[in-house]
């Protein structure tokens, strides 16, 4: 099969970790185990969060006083791409023995009319609270607002359209590589009047941005792989219950938080929606166990999944 596994944020850096970079390298070592068998039988495209990493970066950027103006979200994007990018790159090399694999940057097409540009909603770096995340906002022309018991920066998140290096990525693909791209959703760029290519202060969902990538190259499955096993249904109730087998109208109508599971959900309805594909949303280290259709959420058009039998 050719598969897209979207790695969240928690591949990287778990809950109350510090972001360091040897903590991160020993997580990703970790992820890149549960992936090694994938790699070993199947096509594989990997993508990945950076929340925490842009969060660190933009933070020292914005505290550098030998920059005359931070970098912009596009920058930093890059940097985290690179960063992590070969973090995956090496431990896919140690763990995949005789596999060739490529870490690529990638650019996102965003449209410059879309509406999140002015409602920025993703929240980006460090909490404050109320009256410092004022200050920060006047001084640096920041949109913040209220994130649980305190306040966060937000910037725009426009909808991925396509992902600029997409047939690069399947000719990789095709040569027997594995691929390491689109990383944070990918650098979110708009073309100008003349047509070139530009960079946006923005952040893309990097699930939605894996979910356009897997339809741009004809995959298979959707792999959006967190630090849950499962869709709940009723959610933090008492009578919560993992959800294996849904269709996309049936995942569409539950009610779920916009900041996390949301995007994840809405990804793999997409895929499912316009490929006739599989998705599945789940644990990282469940990895197998969901592909044998005893773990996690799939998503088919049907509502129900038969495993590939594999010779």
């Amino acid at each position: 099969m050719r598969i897209v596994a979207a790695l969240g944020g928690n591949a990287l850096l778990q809950r109350g970790q510090k972001p360091d970079a040897s903590v991160q390298e020993t997580n990703v070592r970790r992820a890149v185990a549960a992936l090694a068998p994938l790699a070993a039988e199947h096509e594989l495209v990997v993508t990945h969060g950076n929340g925490p990493q842009v969060g660190v970066l933009a933070l020292q950027s914005a505290s550098d006083p030998h920059l005359s103006t931070p970098y912009p979200f596009d920058v930093l994007g890059a940097q985290t791409q690179g960063m992590i990018g070969y973090w995956l790159l090496q431990a896919l090399e140690n763990a995949v023995q005789g596999r060739q694999v490529a870490a690529i940057i990638n650019q996102t097409l965003v449209e410059a009319a879309d509406p999140a540009f002015e409602n920025p909603t993703k929240f980006v770096g460090e909490m404050y609270g109320r009256e410092e995340a004022g200050r920060l906002a006047e001084q640096r022309g920041w949109t913040v607002r209220p994130d649980g018991d305190g306040w966060r920066r937000v910037v725009g998140s426009p909808r991925p359209q396509r992902v600029v290096e997409t047939p690069l990525i399947r000719r990789l693909l095709e040569s027997g590589a594995i691929v390491v791209c689109a990383g944070g959703g990918g650098v979110p760029v708009i073309r100008d009047g003349g047509g070139d290519l530009r960079g946006v202060e923005a952040v893309v969902d990097k699930d939605l941005t894996s979910a356009v990538l897997a339809e741009a190259l004809d995959a298979d499955l959707l792999l959006v792989l967190t630090d849950v096993p499962a869709v709940m249904r009723d959610f933090n109730e008492p009578g919560q219950t993992e959800i294996r087998n849904e269709t996309p109208s049936g995942l569409r109508a539950l009610d779920l938080p916009a900041g996390s599971m949301g995007p994840k959900v809405d990804a793999a309805c997409r895929f499912v929606e316009l490929t006739g594909g599989t998705a599945a949303i789940g644990a990282l280290d469940d990895v197998e166990s969901i592909l044998a259709g005893v773990a996690g959420t799939i998503v088919t058009p049907s509502g129900t999944y038969e495993p590939r039998q594999h010779p």
